[in-house]
């Protein structure tokens, strides 16, 4: 259902701009969540947007990445700039469930897998000189 595509390999510094599609959705209805896993390494929650384009980010990433939706596309956003070596790994989208009460990209709870149930297959971000 959701499709990443954008990753590679680049320098660090270097930027890459990964996309999520999300065929015949209304990205209005839903909450968008990038993650990222690196080898050895849990899931990380890195950045979401909501159906209202609210976003949040991962303290980490913060200053580095920018999340957007672009509607016509039914098309996700993240980009990456000043990439670091441990920014390396698989990068997931995922999507909340249709018609939650209250956004998944919203507080504490923003960026943690259990809020998204629709995932795609990744997209691999290597950062290495």
């Amino acid at each position: 259902q959701l499709v990443e595509s954008g990753g590679g390999v680049v320098q660090p510094g270097g930027s890459l701009r990964l996309s999520c599609e999300v065929p015949f959705t209304n990205l209005d209805t839903i909450d968008i969540g990038w993650f990222r896993q690196a080898p050895g390494k849990e899931r990380e929650g890195v950045s979401c947007i909501g159906k209202t384009g609210n976003t949040e980010y991962v303290d980490s990433v913060k200053g580095r990445f920018t999340i957007s939706k672009e509607r016509a596309k039914n098309t996700v956003f993240l980009q990456l700039s000043s990439l670091k070596p441990e920014d390396s790994g698989i990068y997931y989208c995922a999507r909340s469930a249709f018609g939650r009460p209250v956004s998944a990209c919203n507080g504490p709870r923003a960026l943690l897998a259990r809020e998204y149930n629709a995932w795609g297959v990744g997209t691999q971000v290597t950062v290495s000189s």
